[in-house]
């Protein structure tokens, strides 16, 4: 856990009038991916909150690519910029459709690794090329289209990007789970939650 204090405050949790983003916080106290707290410095500017709640619902929770394939992207994405805050946070929907912790481990090395197939490794390529800032190259999209068809690929260079760019922030405000709305672990990974536990403890 970061020792570095957190750079911009939360919105004041009675200043959430509105009843759809409560709801929306409550969803993310309870099912997580994204957490409360990313949501309560976004809910400073709602206009931010809701581009970014609608965009994520859109294009991670539902949209035409399967979900558990935007979650590994997701999740190689925190590794990749070392975004521990979202990276300790789990898509309940994509642990149903199979995802689990082992195939978090060898995100970093999926080429390598046996956990994955060759339309996840096409996935994860194109999540590598996006973070890393990678050339563009023939063998690349031929994997890509040969396991997707271009709308998924439109969604899921869309996500990429999305998510790429507020982990990155994320990061740079150095958020701390159970740090808003504490006591909740709706979404953490499992080693997070003691972690959740005890910054909960010293907001109260």
């Amino acid at each position: 856990m970061s020792t570095s204090p957190q750079r911009l405050p939360y919105v004041e949790a009675a200043a959430i009038a509105d009843p759809a983003m409560r709801a929306e916080f409550e969803r993310a106290a309870r099912e997580g991916a994204p957490r409360p707290e990313s949501h309560a410095i976004r809910a400073h500017v709602p206009a931010v909150f809701w581009s970014f709640a609608n965009a994520w619902n859109d294009t991670f929770v539902n949209g035409v690519c399967d979900h558990a394939l935007k979650e590994l992207c997701r999740l190689y994405v925190s590794q990749a910029v070392n975004c521990n805050y979202c990276g300790n946070q789990r898509s309940l929907k994509a642990q149903a459709q199979g995802l689990v912790e082992d195939d978090v481990r060898d995100l970093l090395e999926f080429e390598k690794s046996a956990r994955f197939d060759e339309r996840q490794k096409a996935a994860l390529r194109l999540a590598e090329a996006m973070t890393w800032g990678l050339d563009s190259t023939d063998a690349m999209w031929q994997a890509l289209r040969a396991h997707l068809e271009v709308p998924q690929i439109v969604e899921l260079g869309f996500f990429i990007g999305l998510t790429m760019g507020q982990q990155r922030w994320n990061r740079l405000l150095n958020l701390q789970h159970g740090s808003f709305m504490g006591g909740t672990t709706g979404g953490l990974a499992p080693a997070a939650t003691a972690a959740a536990a005890q910054a909960a403890k010293k907001a109260a």
